[in-house]
């Protein structure tokens, strides 16, 4: 099979991990670096190259265009272990490359909560992690990549090579050519092992004040309840941790073997047993604080112990709220956002809160910036869910914050172009061929092959 010749395919749907919004497209799988842009000869309604799917809303997704996976385009091409510079083709997933680099000493330098995305998927989204404040994001650690764009040029990009592509294809939604390969510097460790601390707190004076006191440590992040009102409003765990550094056997993870078995009813997941739920959660430690040695997968990816988790929200999936709200306003800010929450009567029983820190991102369009970020996950109910993302929405631009491309399916246009007014200087950059559902709706700017 040459370049250009794979079968397309409408079925099965490509979906995200929110499964909302669903729209047909066309696949055309990339196999080899030399597949576009032949893949997309013909091609009138625009591409977007995709990987595992795990974005929440529409970046991944292309109304009635061409997607092209890139899952298959997953070759480890080279390490250097005196280094810890590896790279790889951008299909491949970060799961498969903890598999390669942990036995050999080596971890992500920033890692998601997940690790079933693709290394091009953390470049387009500049991915961070619960070391921020002292990491950066993803994109930070990418050393070089190649773009090819739709007129068939090969661009090496780097801070020194194509340096403005470089900037604008970190966290550029895929936007600015196909990304055949990337170089990432890894983080060496002696032991598989998290040095843990969970420490319950009430309030968010007690978070902050938990912030600073672990501003030297590597990880950090937080759940919290947002079902509580009261005195318990806004309690949660705070959870810190660094690699442990006595050795011990390094081996590769064990592979999931459960998988979530059917859509759970729309009615399943309500305040009621969202409440229930993080009762029985924020008092599982006895204690106020516990201390542990813990697997690095527990830790960082509690989630992917059960494949196709995101059934349990039902038929009509869920949407994702994310935002950034700067220091001068992230306190206030986030108590307003969860006070309209209560109000609501929706519930998350996966609430993240942490702190982006101040280390600059190469990305032209990175989404972290210096301040909070709070995580929402709410089950679709249109009645309700809808009108609640707006009014979230709103309320992060009046508190001077952003949201998160890649767990967003509600921004409107005046939003997104209020939270990146850079958004036009990166169109400059955009490939002509490539296109999004998310980019088409906050940008009016459809994707057409010249």
């Amino acid at each position: 099979m040459t370049p250009g010749e794979e079968t397309s395919s409408v079925n099965p749907p490509f979906e995200s991990w929110g499964r909302y919004p669903a729209y047909d497209a066309t696949l055309k799988p990339l196999h080899w670096q030399g597949d576009f842009p032949a893949a997309i000869e013909g091609v009138h309604t625009g591409a977007l190259a995709v990987g595992m799917g795990r974005s929440y809303g529409d970046v991944c997704l292309l109304k009635e265009g061409t997607l092209l996976p890139t899952t298959s385009m997953d070759r480890l091409l080279a390490f250097d272990a005196a280094t810890g510079l590896l790279t790889a083709e951008a299909g491949i997933t970060l799961a498969q490359i903890l598999d390669f680099a942990v036995p050999r000493g080596f971890f992500l330098p920033v890692t998601p909560g997940t690790k079933y995305v693709t290394l091009g998927g953390a470049i387009a989204n500049d991915i961070h992690g619960k070391n921020h404040h002292v990491a950066g994001t993803f994109g930070s650690h990418v050393t070089q990549l190649e773009l090819v764009r739709s007129d068939g040029t090969h661009l090496n990009c780097s801070p020194t090579d194509n340096p403005d592509l470089y900037a604008a294809t970190i966290g550029g939604l895929g936007l600015t050519g196909v990304i055949t390969w990337a170089q990432l510097r890894m983080k060496p460790i002696v032991t598989r092992m998290i040095d843990y601390q969970g420490i319950q707190f009430h309030g968010i004076d007690e978070f902050l004040d938990l912030t600073q006191q672990a501003a030297n440590v590597e990880y950090t992040v937080s759940w919290i309840d947002c079902t509580s009102t009261g005195k318990n409003f806004m309690r949660g765990v705070f959870m810190q941790g660094d690699h442990s550094q006595v050795p011990a056997p390094l081996k590769v993870s064990v592979k999931p073997k459960l998988t979530f078995p059917f859509e759970l009813p729309g009615m399943a997941l309500n305040r009621y047993s969202v409440a229930a739920f993080n009762a029985l959660y924020f008092h599982k430690q006895f204690k106020h604080r516990v201390s542990a040695l813990q697997d690095y997968e527990p830790y960082f990816y509690p989630l992917d112990a059960v494949l196709k988790w995101n059934k349990m929200y039902g038929k009509r999936g869920l949407l994702q709220f994310q935002y950034a709200i700067p220091w001068e306003h992230a306190r206030e800010g986030t108590i307003a956002v969860l006070q309209e929450v209560a109000k609501s009567g929706l519930a998350s029983f996966l609430a993240v809160l942490k702190v982006f820190g101040d280390v600059p991102s190469p990305g032209m369009m990175s989404f972290p910036k210096p301040g909070i970020t709070l995580a929402l996950d709410f089950p679709i109910k249109p009645d309700v869910s809808f009108s609640l993302f707006d009014r979230l929405a709103a309320m992060t631009l009046e508190f001077g914050g952003r949201l998160y491309p890649a767990k967003d399916a509600r921004m409107t246009a005046p939003q997104f172009q209020a939270f990146y007014p850079q958004w036009e200087a990166f169109a400059r950059y955009k490939d002509p061929a490539l296109t999004s559902s998310f980019w088409e709706r906050v940008t009016s700017q459809p994707g057409v092959v010249l």
